[in-house]
Formats: structure tokens, C-alpha cells, sequence
């Protein structure tokens, strides 16, 4: 039976308060888990979902199909609220589409009368604060309630009274823009029409935008690896298309090196086919290459960039930036968050998934405690509470939030018994050359298939009789060369 808390509706300052328990930010497969797990501990929650659909960031790469089959996409209280309902899943084993994990299973959950009287579309969470309290003000802070302000499609504002908050809006909206440093380009904003940014449907809906043309292809990330690969395709029908693939730095043969030991076969199969374009020189490879400049002309797009330190100009039509994405923290700033420098994770959580200091794939279990801030009742899960980082997977985010919701709940115990299991990725993350021999590498290479290990050396070290060869947690601090990953498909919030 749920527990409906009380609404109130009255004015303050020109604007409807109204109060629920608890808020969730973003109705993507992490948030709507979240609505699950209160659900099914009887706490009614109020969700908000800025598109005019649920899943609605999923639908914008709802061509790409996912590295994780089914099995791995279901919540387990999802599960159960579908299945009593009547609902069948999709066949374990299957590896769906963006648009249809949407269709089959975040659709069907949100249509849930336990859930859908609850959901705000077309809501964009604008500001979270404390009620009566700026960021600075300590008193009694801890048993003052939220309030969400969010703005409707037409840009009416309301704000809801909230006793805690979920935020879930991941970090699709957010995209990395094309500078090395972090920063756009010069040029890059007056651009943005052949630009980018993601994973455009280059073969399907954009297809037009890139028959034929030269595309420039930026990122060394599994995102980038799907651009290059339509385009490849795309390449078949379209054989004046020609494809430039940069990588800002030497990192793509961490990515290509997992094969048939990555645990995820279609992620493993995805880089074996990234391997066999570059092998075939179907593609143009520049690395490492870095854009200065970009004019758009009335037919082209000049890119003034080095490669590898020399001038290095190249007229292209479109540009795809696959870089990675970045947390937006603006609606936060009343509230006070504790970030990692780099990461921009929690401190606890931020030395588990980095990329500078891990070597292989393996993300220990984490949850409320790795997740908290100082803002007791405020909590960031999903793509957005790994800041900077990549590799994100949505059993991840379901984990976070059973162990988040439990403590909500005021199940302390279930909160902190994480227990999360995630599929290795068979490579690791310093940086290699591209075709150079993965032996050479951070951690000798993958580890022989039916060994427990998660590369060569951690292989080497147990037969040894040590524990392990300590890469799968926070090792030296980097030198020269060591840089990020790139985000990959699994990053819905």
C-alpha cells in the first residue's frame, strides 16, 4: 500500500508550492528505477523528465544498439512491478536498440498506474534549494525540505516541497565540445550546423547529411567507434564517402584490444570491427590530432588542426564530436555537493572509476555511502554521479539506487550491502598505440580467457600466489600520455 504524503498547494511569492516525497530527476532507465524501488517500499514519488517522453535522451540515439544484452537492462523491482502487471520481458540474450528500450521496457514501466500519475513531462528542473536557505545558511538545514523549481514547455515555473532528491537527468545534454582543452574551438559555435554531437544516425534519418561527403570523425571512444563503423557502411552505398577518424590522443587500442574476452561480446565485436576497417585502410587514422580552428564556408568546413604537433589543415562537410560527456550542475548550485577536482564524482566514488588511476574495467561495488554529499537527503546517481568519467553501464545506476532508495527507506542494512557484479571488459585503459602489440601495455594485455584475472599481469601475479597486481584500484598517479576514455552508448541517465 503506498504511503501518499500530504499535499498542500499555497502561494509564496507569486508561485504554487506543493508537497510530495521524494523527487526524481529524469525519467531515463536509471530514474524510473528509482520510482520502481520506492514504489515497491511504498513511498510515492514525484518525477520529472524534461523531454515529452520518457527515455527521451535514449530516443536520440535510438538507432545504436547496446553493448549489454537484456538481462542487464531490467531492474529487478521494475521486473516485478512489470511482471505482476502482466508484462512480458524481451529475451534475455537480445541486444537492444536505444528506441527499444524505450518501447519495450521503460514505456511500459512509466504506464504503471503506481507511476504514471506521478510523472512531470516536458518538466525541466530549473533550481534545487533548501526552503528559506542559500547555500551559505546552516541552521537547521539538515530537517529543511527541498524545493525543485521547473519550468514547463512554455516556460511557466512552479516548485514542489520535497523531503529528498534523486537527480537522474544523466549527461546526454551535455556533450564535450571538440578542444583538447576542454574548451570549443574557435569557430566551433558559429559551426553547430555541420556539427555533431554523439551519435548521429549517419546511416538511417541523417543520412543525407552524409553520403557522399567527408566526415571528420572526433573521439577514441566506443561512441566514435559506432560513427566510424556506419560510416563504413553507409561507405557501400555511398562510395564517395570518405571518412577522417581523430583521436585526440594515442588511446583507441584500449578500446580495440578487449576482443573475445570482453565479457560483453558485442562490445569485444564492436572493437574486432573497429580493427579490421583500420587494417582494410577504409578509413583515414590521425593521431594524435588536434583541432585549433574551424570556419565554416558556404560548401565545406576548414579544420586548421596538428597532427601530432605539425600543422595539419583538412577540408571536411560534416564533423561528428564523440569526445565524451560532461555533468550539468547548474540547477545545483544552491545545494552543497562535494566533487572530485577531476571527475567531478563524489570523493568516495570519483578513485573507483577514474580513468587516469584504473587500469581495467572492473568497478567495485559502490552505493549511498560512496554516493553521498553533504547535502544529507540529496543524492547523484546514473551516468551524471560518474562526473567526467566513462564506461557508465545501467545495472550500475540500479544498483545505486535500490542501495539509495534503501536508505530513504530508512533501511540502513540494505543500503550498504551493495553487491555489484559487472561484465569485464577484457582491456585496459592506459594508452596504447594504435596497432602496437597490447602486450606492451599498462598491464601485459588481456588475460587468458579462462583465467580469473582481470588483464596478463594480475594473471601472472596470482599464479604467484600475491593477491592481484593491484590495477583494479587506484594505482600511481599518471604520467605524460595518460588520458580519458570516451563516453559509451550506455550512458542514459
Amino acid at each position: 500500500m503506498l504511503c501518499r504524503f500530504p499535499v498542500r498547494d499555497r502561494q509564496k511569492g507569486g508561485r504554487r508550492i506543493t508537497l510530495f516525497l521524494p523527487a526524481v530527476i529524469g525519467a531515463g532507465p536509471v530514474g524510473l528505477a528509482a520510482a520502481a524501488h520506492l514504489i515497491t517500499r511504498g513511498i510515492e514519488p514525484i518525477v520529472f523528465e524534461r523531454g515529452e517522453t520518457v527515455g527521451a535522451s535514449l530516443l536520440e540515439w535510438g538507432h545504436v544498439q547496446v553493448f549489454s544484452p537484456w538481462t542487464y537492462n531490467i531492474d529487478a523491482a521494475a521486473r516485478s512491478l512489470l511482471e505482476a502487471a502482466g508484462w512480458s520481458a524481451p529475451a534475455a540474450d537480445g541486444l537492444p536498440t536505444g528506441s527499444e528500450i524505450v518501447r519495450s521496457y521503460l514505456a511500459p514501466l512509466a504506464a504503471l498506474p503506481a507511476i504514471a500519475p506521478n510523472i512531470r513531462l516536458g518538466s525541466t528542473v530549473i533550481a534545487v534549494t533548501r526552503e528559506g536557505l542559500d547555500k551559505l545558511s546552516s541552521t537547521n538545514r539538515a530537517g529543511a525540505p527541498f524545493v525543485v523549481r521547473f519550468a514547463d514547455g512554455n516556460g511557466n515555473e512552479e516548485q514542489v516541497r520535497v523531503r529528498a532528491v534523486i537527480d537522474a537527468s544523466g549527461t546526454w545534454t551535455q556533450p564535450n565540445p571538440i578542444g583538447i582543452d576542454g574548451l570549443p574551438v574557435a569557430g566551433e559555435a558559429a559551426a553547430t550546423d555541420r556539427i555533431a554531437y554523439g551519435i548521429p544516425d549517419v546511416s538511417g534519418a541523417r543520412r543525407k547529411d552524409y553520403a557522399g561527403k567527408r566526415v571528420l570523425v572526433i573521439g577514441g571512444g566506443h561512441s566514435a567507434i559506432n560513427t566510424a563503423l556506419a560510416l563504413m557502411e553507409l561507405q557501400e552505398t555511398a562510395p564517395g564517402t570518405e571518412v577522417f577518424w581523430a583521436l585526440r590522443r594515442k588511446g583507441v587500442e584500449r578500446l580495440l584490444g578487449g576482443g573475445l574476452n570482453d565479457q560483453l561480446p558485442a562490445r569485444g565485436a564492436l572493437g574486432l570491427a573497429a580493427r579490421q576497417t583500420m587494417n582494410e585502410g577504409r578509413l583515414t587514422m590521425l593521431a594524435p590530432f588536434t583541432v585549433e580552428r574551424i570556419s565554416r564556408q558556404p560548401d565545406h568546413v576548414a579544420v586548421a588542426a596538428r597532427l601530432d604537433g605539425t600543422p595539419f589543415p583538412l577540408t571536411v562537410d560534416r564533423i561528428v564530436v564523440a569526445t565524451g560527456f560532461r555533468p550539468d550542475f547548474s540547477f545545483l548550485r544552491e545545494l552543497r555537493l562535494a566533487l572530485d577536482p577531476a571527475v567531478e564524482a563524489p570523493p568516495a566514488l570519483a578513485p573507483l572509476i577514474d580513468p587516469n588511476f584504473h587500469s581495467c574495467g572492473t568497478v567495485p561495488p559502490h552505493g549511498v555511502a560512496e554516493l553521498a554529499h553533504p547535502e544529507p537527503g540529496f543524492t547523484i546517481v546514473g551516468s551524471k554521479s560518474y562526473g567526467r568519467a566513462p564506461t557508465f553501464l545501467m545495472a550500475t545506476g540500479y544498483e545505486q539506487v535500490r542501495s539509495v532508495v534503501a536508505e530513504i527507506a530508512g533501511d540502513h542494512k540494505a543500503a550498504r550491502e551493495v553487491r555489484l557484479v559487472l561484465p569485464e571488459t577484457g582491456v585496459c585503459s592506459a594508452d596504447h598505440i594504435v596497432g602496437s602489440d597490447p602486450s606492451a601495455g599498462c598491464c601485459g594485455g588481456p588475460a587468458p580467457a579462462a583465467i580469473d584475472a582481470c588483464c596478463a599481469a594480475d594473471a601472472s601475479a596470482k599464479a604467484a600466489g600475491r593477491s592481484g597486481c593491484g590495477c583494479g584500484g587506484p594505482a600511481k598517479m599518471p604520467g605524460p600520455g595518460n588520458g580519458r576514455t570516451d563516453g559509451i552508448v550506455e550512458i542514459a541517465g
